[in-house]
């Protein structure tokens, strides 16, 4: 087998690496999507709550 051949089986293997940590990264990230979206709007609802008070905002 010549350095080519091992390079180009290493450069297959870390394609499909890749591939598979992004599979991962989008499940994870659609798995937290809901819940970051009610944070985000609950921080929202904060700040305008306290700016409309008179808060430090």
């Amino acid at each position: 087998m010549s350095q080519r051949d091992k390079n180009l089986i290493v450069t297959i293997l870390a394609i499909i690496g890749g591939i598979v940590v992004l599979g991962w990264l989008l499940k994870l990230t659609f798995a937290l999507l809901g819940p970051v979206i009610v944070i985000a709007i609950g921080v929202v609802i904060y700040l305008a709550l306290t700016k409309n008070k008179g808060g430090r905002f």
